[in-house]
């Protein structure tokens, strides 16, 4: 993969590459506790491109993945880390997926709901983190449950256990470390999604760049890279998304 000042250029503008990264998904980011310092899967990668690319990298954090969206999309990120979804394609020049991630349902031990299929009903209300892929799917999808927002996804089974809704929504790793937090609590059985999480870059720059960006993600997940970082940050419940066709 060769590049030049144009690429370069393409990529980041301001001369740093400043890759967007939302630690509202557990899976992909997270902060170390004793330094704040950002790590993760998604980490490993913005640090990888923009060695391979010769840039100096600026990681611009934040806590919720609407906030990581609308950075890209204004172009106060040069690239970010982002569940595929048709509404972000608007502002978005996706890659293909590099990890596939399940969706799953909370509720209350005491609860009716067995089945992913009831918990589309009147009278059921639904919490998701605002703007997550979780919100644009079941904004989508669910025609009878009301969707309530919590701010964030990690702190969608806060709002959820402090407003008495009947279900919470999100990753599952996430769910299954906040039933910990809240005991009573059970996931229903399967998922009711599965998330392509992919990297993006802003809608206008130039074909040359988003050709690049996805070329580097099918080559991170044909050498094992994506895989290993998994592994290496102990990541369960996530896997390496397919090799995207020619």
């Amino acid at each position: 993969m060769n590049t030049s000042d144009t690429l370069r250029a393409a990529f980041a503008p301001t001369g740093r590459l400043r890759a967007s990264i939302n630690l509202g998904n557990p899976i992909l980011a997270n902060r170390r506790p004793d330094t704040g310092e950002p790590f993760g899967v998604s980490v490993d990668l913005a640090h990888e491109l923009a060695q391979r690319l010769g840039l100096p990298l600026d990681l611009v954090v934040f806590d919720a993945a609407g906030k990581s969206v609308e950075a890209v999309t204004a172009e106060q990120a040069d690239f970010g880390f982002f569940a595929v979804d048709p509404v972000r394609g608007q502002g978005i020049a996706f890659t293909a997926p590099y990890v596939l991630i399940e969706g799953s349902y909370l509720v209350r031990d005491a609860s009716p709901l067995q089945a992913n299929e009831e918990v589309d009903r009147a009278g059921t209300r639904v919490v998701v983190g605002k703007g997550s892929a979780y919100d644009l799917h079941l904004t989508r999808e669910l025609k009878a449950a009301t969707i309530e927002r919590a701010p964030t996804s990690p702190t969608v089974v806060d709002v959820f256990v402090e407003t008495t809704a009947d279900v919470a929504a999100g990753v599952k790793q996430q769910l299954e470390a906040d039933q910990k937090r809240f005991p009573g609590h059970r996931l229903l059985p399967g998922r009711f999604m599965v998330i392509q999480q992919a990297m993006g870059l802003p809608k206008g720059r130039s074909a040359e760049a988003v050709a690049y960006l996805r070329s580097f993600v099918e080559e991170m997940k044909a050498s094992g890279f994506v895989a290993q970082a998994l592994q290496r940050h102990g990541i369960e419940g996530a896997s390496v998304a397919p090799a995207q066709e020619a």
